[in-house]
């Protein structure tokens, strides 16, 4: 499968989105509770990605990853490529006809726990990984899906056409 040019074009526009959020707002809008770090508004890109194609939404998640390695390491970077991961799953379930909020609700504990697996294979407890990590991730993807469902809402009123499901067809949120 390959990806159109409006497709790429929007993949392109997030990635930097993505790697823009890790390297303007580094303490600014993070939230530190180690060994937890969140970035408000950091899902917003892979989110958003989710409604364009899986392409697109790896893409955007190789970005995060690639942003927040440069800012705060290689075990944040490690979890933001769970970005990748469930923004492929949920932009699969997009395509096949669930709403963004539908979609959103259901890649959240992929996000929550990719993040959780990622930080035990360096040592964390399984106290740090499953809640602080996981249940960290979980209220800040929840945070991350109220911004983007308003984002999402914003553009769809000032006629950008994000969500592409095969024939171009524009799907509510």
């Amino acid at each position: 499968m390959r990806m159109t040019m409006k497709e790429l074009l929007y993949g392109a526009l997030l990635t930097a989105l993505a790697l823009l959020i890790p390297l303007a707002f580094r303490g600014w809008l993070q939230i530190a509770i180690p060994p937890f770090s969140a970035t408000l508004a950091s899902h917003l890109p892979s989110m958003l990605a989710m409604t364009i194609s899986p392409w697109a939404a790896v893409l955007v998640g190789l970005g995060s990853s690639l942003g927040f390695l440069m800012t705060l390491g290689p075990i944040v970077a490690l979890r933001a490529f769970v970005h990748a991961i469930f923004g492929a799953i949920g932009a699969k379930a997009y395509q096949r006809g669930l709403t963004l909020w539908q979609v959103l609700l259901i890649t959240l504990p992929i996000h929550a726990l990719g993040e959780a697996v990622v930080v035990m294979l360096f040592g964390f407890s399984l106290y740090q990984a499953l809640v602080v990590i996981g249940l960290g991730t979980a209220l800040h993807h929840i945070a991350d899906s109220a911004i983007t469902l308003a984002v999402y809402g914003s553009l769809r009123k000032a006629g950008v056409p994000l969500g592409i499901r095969g024939k171009g067809a524009v799907r509510q949120a």
